[in-house]
């Protein structure tokens, strides 16, 4: 039987998929006592078949048996030293021949924006361009519960990748036959299940999604 593995899946957890994510919101949910009440409370956020899983740490599957993996938004909330080590522990999950498929921002687009802001005279064009970047708080995290949020939240990014980059991490990760994809465009109706026209663009601009494989 195929094996589909998803990383990072936040609340887009199909059935056929074993699908992970390190939100310490579902690591909350997921405690025998708490994440009773939680649910009696109707305070219960993630599907049941959404497990507690840290790519960077290592998920509970084992070596080469993956068919696919696909993690959509997920490497940019990572610091940049653990990127490596998640591209190691994705490539390791896949039999040979098996498929990556990843999404992450794109830096490229938003630096050209950037600089065509600057170019007409836009005032704001540095502010827009730290906004697309979702790197830094605009607004400085105050009171307990912002703290609190601020230090087990995942929300903000914490790098950015152009196309060359990743491309590069990839490829040092053992990955080869590396591609810019779109949605849809693999010819896998399984990964049709989780990819989400609205995770490939932002602002009307391609994000950057590529397919790869395992050697």
């Amino acid at each position: 039987m195929a094996l589909y593995v998803q990383y990072g899946c936040g609340l887009s957890a199909p059935m056929e998929w074993r699908n992970f994510d390190a939100s310490p919101r579902l690591r909350f949910e997921r405690m025998p006592v708490f994440g009773a009440l939680a649910g009696l409370a109707g305070k219960r956020l993630f599907p049941r078949n959404v497990a507690y899983g840290d790519i960077v740490a290592g998920l509970p599957i084992a070596a080469g048996c993956a068919d696919a993996v696909y993690c959509s938004h997920v490497l940019e909330h990572l610091s940049r030293s653990d990127v490596p080590k998640a591209l190691a522990n994705t490539i390791q999950l896949l039999r040979s021949g098996g498929v990556f498929r990843m999404i992450v921002p794109d830096l490229g687009w938003r630096a050209r924006r950037y600089i065509e802001a600057r170019t007409n005279g836009e005032v704001d064009a540095a502010d827009r361009f730290f906004e697309s970047l979702n790197t830094h708080d605009t607004v400085r995290p105050r009171g307990t519960m912002s703290l609190l949020r601020a230090a087990l939240g995942n929300s903000g990014h914490r790098w950015m990748y152009d196309e060359p980059m990743m491309r590069q991490l990839l490829g040092e990760a053992g990955f080869v036959n590396i591609r810019r994809c779109g949605i849809g465009d693999s010819g896998d109706p399984m990964l049709a299940k989780v990819e989400e026209r609205g995770r490939f663009y932002d602002s009307g601009e391609p994000e950057l999604a590529l397919g790869a494989i395992k050697p």
